[in-house]
């Protein structure tokens, strides 16, 4: 796992091991990943989609609590996946990064609680999975607009956009800020810190 420019964010890069069969590769591990994060991931619910290019889906979060991580890879196509720092107070808040997984590199990402997420897809047809550590609370999940100038993500102009209706009428970061419905930066840090007890407690921390 290596962490990226946003606290709480990661990508992990697998290797490929390619034959006359095909290609064999591990998409996660959870030692390694216990081993950087200090805590095991906690899957509750998978999510499969899949998108034509152009499409963007995101910014989604959720709050916290309960909070959602994900774990991202993308099995067939090519995706822009993107990480928005969303926790109010965080030193890095608003701050945005981009990171392309495919069938390819077959790259995953990671982003803690707090932490907002989209893709477009840059392929014909591309498929994303998520690997869920909270199940899908309609009341605690909400949307920024991906278009939003004061965030200022740099999505490919070569591709028609689409999005869905709900996308389409998140409101700006600034609006959602007012709400009082982004993620406290303290609240996602302690969240945090509590699995990585829970994992010490059980005697899962890595030596």
């Amino acid at each position: 796992m290596e962490a990226l420019s946003i606290d709480g964010a990661w990508v992990f890069t697998p290797r490929i091991h390619r034959d006359n069969r095909g290609q064999f590769n591990e998409w996660y591990r959870g030692g390694e990943f216990s081993a950087d994060l200090g805590y095991a991931l906690r899957l509750r619910q998978v999510n499969c989609s899949v998108s034509s290019r152009g499409v963007i889906r995101g910014i989604h979060f959720t709050q916290v609590p309960p909070g959602q991580a994900k774990y991202v890879f993308c099995p067939s196509g090519s995706i822009l996946d993107v990480i928005v720092d969303l926790r109010d107070g965080s030193p890095t808040f608003g701050r945005w990064e981009a990171v392309r997984i495919d069938d390819q590199d077959r790259r995953a990402v990671f982003l803690e609680h707090g932490l907002g997420h989209a893709f477009m897809a840059l392929s014909p047809s591309a498929t994303a999975v998520y690997l869920c550590t909270s199940s899908y609370a309609p009341a605690a999940d909400h949307d920024v607009h991906p278009l939003d100038p004061e965030i200022g993500i740099a999505w490919p102009a070569d591709a028609d956009i689409i999005m869905s209706a709900k996308d389409a009428a998140a409101p700006p970061l600034a609006e959602v800020r007012k709400s009082g419905l982004l993620p406290l930066y303290r609240d996602c840090l302690a969240a945090a810190d509590r699995l990585r007890a829970e994992a010490a407690a059980d005697g899962l921390t890595p030596r």
